[in-house]
């Protein structure tokens, strides 16, 4: 078994260490979610975590982990009687990104409970988790369903799995820890609520501690035992801090002060709902009883704020994370109780190390990933001949649902039509590999007419595999949201890239929403420019944008060259997402040679490929020379102005695009 690095030698990052053993010491907190750049040690720390936790006492031959002392009524490998047991090691469970829904929960054999009538189960890795940590890398890259299914089971601390009238329960009680990079795209409010803590990491900027780092690093890799061996009495001390607070916890007093404090912290801050004050009181009680103390004072309160509000706070993905810290003061002085906030910080309390060793540094402060500001005067920047410096975009709208004709199988999401695991049953087919959801009519439609020749009696209905039927379900799917924004000097004129800016932003918003993937091309000068290649950051997007340039000549056909290029790189990476191209344009083509005739060879490359386009003309002014709809029809798109694209003004661009995909078809 390979030997993990030594929580203890973990350099720095002090929110994120306290974070995670304030979980172990009370899984009620809710789990952890881990925002950072990549290579912050978020995984080395969650991994590391494991060898800190308790032996686990579990009913021998139990596939589920049942406590000896109050086995689970319930579990499907029970019943079994109180009594001894043997010990294990706290298991840390990894869920890949790409796990199955069934790899997730488990699986249950529906063929064999229709054939036979047995209830097989077997396990998944809610079930190995039990009583132990579920690890999930890239949380936001997971998919929206499945995230749900963990974090339902999280919240009730028992997986259900209900297939066809065939269900089976079990408990499911873990430590939820979740990593992801921001840069890869967010996730979802409601998501990001469920999680009962968040911590912002970021790789110090000092560099005797990442000299540190450094060589810790190379020490481990060198001899992992030997090094591990040289922190093993700073880990046996955490290890045992830890015993020693959950043995606490039940005594910890949350008296009315601290509770009036919670409440008013939330609502000064205007979460949603109740679940901030329900984590903020747990993280509180488990601060006093990490700290050694039996009363939650107001410096418990402050710190679970800090580590339970900043993502409940983030109403869109444009809202930088983080706390005001001087409000967050403000809030907790005008409701201090007496007697409380007080007394002087336990010098090892919450922050204190956790028996970290002296030589380790502050963690250094991480950015805050506030979109850039712009547009605010200061000097154009010399990169081309005729640049103007970026103006701000303007309020963004809700957008109308641009959507690609057709069905489609990518991933899930919410714009286009697609054949999915979830959503209406449409038809049925005969199952291709393992047997998932049963369409039960066209089941026994196929088994009815052999009933005779298998001699069936009685009013049973003899079912063979061969009869079985998958059932075949339409939902929605994320796509490929293309941007081609044209940044030429004619774009620039009037102040219409302001307006032009807060459309695309509003479009990002709905790709956001939508579940996409987007990615930004620009055009401006004699070249165009992959401002953002294809991601899930919807925010990167809108930080790029904003910064975005404008000035000189309109290489349009450029432009639709480098997005046709990128179109084709990610049809390598990612065949199932179907793309969406939106250009950004006045129509005008005025750079390069012959740059109307190149740019519409350019457009008939899209038309011939059957991407689905639209067009959004930004031409303004009492004479309009309609270039933009003339691009739109040689991309086989629709064309859309800016005040049209508003949710209440196009009601029919969905249509529109789809009968232009329709003739082209024809």
């Amino acid at each position: 078994m390979t030997t993990p690095f030594p929580f203890t030698a973990v350099v720095g990052q002090d929110d994120l260490r306290l974070a995670l053993l304030l979980n172990a010491v009370s899984p009620a907190v809710g789990g952890v979610l881990v925002r950072g750049e990549k290579g912050t040690a978020k995984s080395t720390a969650v991994r590391a975590l494991s060898a800190l936790m308790p032996q686990v006492p579990v009913v021998p031959g139990c596939r589920f982990s049942c406590d000896p002392t109050a086995p689970d009524p319930a579990c499907p490998d029970g019943p079994h009687e109180a009594g001894p047991g043997a010990e294990r090691p706290a298991r840390m469970v990894e869920l890949p990104v790409g796990a199955s829904e069934d790899r997730l929960v488990g699986a249950l054999d529906i063929e064999r409970a229709l054939a036979e009538g047995v209830k097989a189960f077997e396990p998944g890795l809610l079930a190995d988790a039990h009583r132990g940590i579920l690890y999930v890398d890239e949380v936001n890259l997971l998919h929206d369903h499945l995230v749900d299914l963990l974090l339902d089971a999280a919240a009730m601390g028992a997986s259900y799995v209900e297939r066809e009238g065939v269900s089976v329960r079990h408990a499911a009680r873990f430590l939820l820890v979740g990593t992801m990079n921001p840069e890869e795209g967010e996730l979802r409010p409601q998501l990001l609520d469920r999680f009962g803590l968040t911590v912002e990491v970021a790789a110090s900027r000092e560099p005797d501690q990442r000299v540190e780092v450094v060589r810790r690093r190379l020490a481990y890799d060198d001899d992992p035992a030997g090094f591990a061996a040289r922190w093993a009495d700073e880990e046996a001390a955490v290890r045992a801090r830890i015993v020693a607070a959950r043995e606490l916890l039940p005594s910890v007093r949350l008296g009315d002060g601290a509770l009036r404090q919670i409440a008013a912290t939330c609502a000064a801050f205007e979460v949603d709902g109740m679940r901030a004050d329900i984590v903020m009181a747990r993280t509180a009680t488990a601060l006093a009883a990490w700290a050694g103390r039996t009363d939650v004072l107001a410096e418990d309160v402050r710190q679970a704020a800090l580590l339970a509000l900043p993502h409940r706070r983030r109403r869109n993905p444009f809202d930088a994370p983080g706390l005001d810290e001087d409000k967050l003061d403000q809030t907790l002085e005008e409701f201090s109780g007496e007697g409380e906030g007080d007394e002087d910080p336990d010098p090892d309390g919450p922050g204190g190390g956790g028996g970290q060793p002296p030589s380790e540094g502050p963690q250094a402060d991480g950015g805050s990933g506030a979109r850039p500001e712009a547009g605010e005067g200061g000097e154009p920047q010399a990169s081309g001949a005729g640049e103007q410096t970026p103006v701000r975009a303007s309020e963004p709208f809700r957008a109308k649902v641009l959507s690609v004709p057709g069905i489609g199988e990518g991933a899930a999401g919410r714009r286009s039509r697609a054949r999915t695991e979830h959503g209406r049953t449409t038809g049925a087919r005969r199952p291709r590999g393992a047997l998932t959801k049963l369409h039960l009519a066209a089941t026994v439609q196929a088994a009815a007419p052999h009933q005779r020749a298998r001699g069936r009696s009685g009013r049973g209905l003899v079912v063979r595999r061969d009869d079985l039927r998958q059932a075949v379900r339409e939902g929605r799917e994320g796509n490929l949201v293309l941007f081609v924004v044209d940044a030429s000097g004619s774009m620039a004129a009037r102040q219409r890239m302001s307006a032009v800016k807060g459309a695309v932003l509003s479009l990002l918003l709905d790709a956001y929403q939508r579940r996409d993937k987007v990615g930004l091309v620009t055009f401006r000068g004699s070249a165009a420019d992959v401002a953002l290649p294809p991601t899930s950051s919807v925010d990167a997007a809108a930080a790029r944008l904003e910064s975005l340039p404008t000035g000189g000549r309109t290489p349009l056909a450029a432009g639709l060259l480098k997005a046709h290029e990128v179109l084709r790189v990610e049809r390598l990476r990612d065949p199932a997402r179907r793309a969406l191209v939106v250009v950004v344009t006045d129509g005008r083509a005025t750079g390069g040679p012959e740059p109307v005739a190149l740019a519409g060879r350019a457009a008939r490359l899209f038309a011939a490929e059957g991407v689905a386009s639209v067009v959004v003309d930004c031409e303004s002014g009492p004479v309009r020379l309609g270039l933009a709809g003339q691009l739109a029809g040689e991309l086989g798109g629709a064309a859309v102005t800016l005040d049209e694209l508003r949710a209440d003004s196009i009601a029919g661009l969905v249509r529109d695009v789809q009968g232009v995909s329709k003739r082209r078809a024809a």
